[in-house]
């Protein structure tokens, strides 16, 4: 839902489950243009009685190439937070010695009443992973997802992206392909369509 978000400025509850697309989108930053590329990743969860993360292979490609990190939790699911510190811990072990811009992304900030995770909680975890923190609501604004994705492009501008170049070189692996905007738009049309279609059976 944040991605969607960003990438279209609309809101969508229900749409085609995360299948790990990747996103290109032009980007301004303090009057420069540049081509970011998000990766959507699949569901990450814990491995049962440990603080080890399973995940599919391709998250793993993921994390090796990409240049920056959004943590995304959701308020109203302690579970889902519970899990960042084991993310971030697998995540050093691929990238042990860079200096990766990370940004905690605290969701569902509309939800108050069913809040699991507090603030504090949230910024005392973004201070200790060496991130930044920011509350949003997908549902309600795309203003605070936007600020979000512009505060951690404005860090990876600072601290000049591809902080792995040199070692990614080494191993001649290729950068994954990134689609155009049309599947994106294509899944957003499916899912109007969708629920067009359910309120009039209702």
């Amino acid at each position: 839902a944040l991605v969607v978000r960003f990438l279209t400025k609309r809101f969508i509850g229900d749409y085609e489950a995360n299948t790990g697309a990747l996103y290109s989108r032009k980007f301004t930053i303090d009057g420069e243009q540049i081509s970011l590329q998000v990766q959507d990743t699949p569901f990450v969860s814990l491995e049962e009685d440990t603080d080890s993360i399973c995940c599919q292979e391709q998250i793993n490609r993921s994390i090796y190439w990409a240049d920056g990190f959004v943590f995304v939790y959701s308020i109203t699911d302690y579970e889902s937070f519970r899990l960042l510190r084991a993310l971030h811990q697998h995540i050093r072990r691929i990238h042990p010695n860079a200096n990766i811009p990370l940004l905690l992304m605290a969701n569902k900030g509309d939800l108050l009443r069913a809040r699991q995770v507090s603030s504090k909680e949230g910024l005392q975890l973004a201070a200790e992973l060496g991130g930044t923190y920011c509350e949003v609501s997908a549902r309600e604004s795309c203003e605070g997802v936007h600020e979000a994705f512009q505060q951690l492009c404005q860090e990876l501008s600072r601290s000049g992206g591809s902080c792995n170049g040199e070692k990614r070189r080494g191993l001649h692996l290729v950068r994954p392909k990134s689609p155009n905007m049309q599947d994106l738009k294509r899944r957003l049309k499916q899912a109007l369509t969708s629920k067009g279609k359910s309120a009039t059976a209702l």
